[in-house]
């Protein structure tokens, strides 16, 4: 029973797939797409930050550039323990619930600069304070227990400190600290968790990181979803050659939005019928 029309999952993809994820939202709208539109919306780590800016009923150009933040000091990242993360999350396969703790213990331990800082950094970004009438879900990850914690309107988080907990990717960013819990990257579960949109008709996931992972999980995810209708969207090889190697490299923000305005043609043919339409009926 499909409860909700159309569903937007955005995926992580560090500051590169933020670019490019806004860069494609923008030529969409420019191409009569309004990803904004969507009854729900879900974003995992950078994939949180567009979807707090599409929720909140704000226009992508925001982020053609990458916003600077008068009152919050840039990132201060912790190289030592973010190679001790990546070591952890590299041989995670046979036991990812323990992984996910070890790299929690690793973020709480790294030296990346206060909490509020990030907050800050996140709410600039965003240019949004309150959560908006509209389904929007982020996820995040307790650094505590591993497990995953997802933020809507109901939970008592503010919404930048639910961007920031999402964005908290262990060695670059500090957990953040909501309700009494410190929360890291929503993505150590899953870079899209598409399952959370189940109960959608019309499904679009954007997964800027598609090229560097197997694709089982989303396909796994996308089962639960049961949507009538998906289509993903993920970097085509002009992209991926103005992502350069590192999603990280704040330097290469401007080139992956243009890349992402220059693919939004493409995906406004593949999307135009679905998201006007809703896809019709089961």
């Amino acid at each position: 029973m499909h409860t909700l029309d159309r569903a937007l999952v955005l995926g992580a993809g560090g500051p590169v797939g933020a670019a490019w994820t806004a860069g494609l939202a923008c030529g969409l709208r420019r191409g009569g797409v309004d990803l904004g539109e969507a009854d729900l919306i879900v974003g995992t780590s950078t994939g949180a930050i567009l979807g707090a800016v599409l929720a909140t009923g704000q226009d992508p150009v925001r982020l053609a550039t990458p916003v600077r933040t008068d009152d919050a000091a840039p990132p201060q990242v912790d190289g030592r323990r973010l190679d001790e993360a990546f070591a952890v999350l590299g041989s995670a396969a046979s036991n990812p619930d323990e992984a996910r703790r070890r790299v929690g213990q690793i973020a709480l331990a790294a030296d990346t600069g206060p909490e509020p800082a990030h907050v800050a950094r996140m709410r600039a970004m965003t240019g949004a304070v309150q959560w908006p009438n509209r389904q929007l879900l982020i996820t995040a990850t307790d650094a505590e227990t591993g497990e995953q914690e997802v933020f809507d309107r109901a939970s008592g988080a503010p919404l930048p400190s639910a961007v920031a907990a999402s964005t908290a990717f262990p060695g670059i960013y500090p957990p953040i600290t909501i309700n009494g819990r410190r929360y890291m990257d929503g993505a150590l579960h899953s870079a899209t968790n598409a399952r959370l949109a189940a109960g959608a008709r019309t499904l679009v996931v954007i997964d800027p990181q598609a090229h560097l992972f197997p694709r089982e999980l989303l396909h796994q995810e996308l089962a639960v979803a049961a949507a009538h209708t998906v289509v993903t969207i993920e970097p085509d090889p002009a992209s991926i050659r103005a992502f350069d190697s590192d999603l990280n490299d704040r330097t290469a923000w401007e080139p992956a939005y243009q890349a992402g305005l220059r693919q939004a043609a493409d995906a406004a043919e593949q999307l135009r019928v679905a998201w006007k339409t809703g896809s019709g009926t089961d």
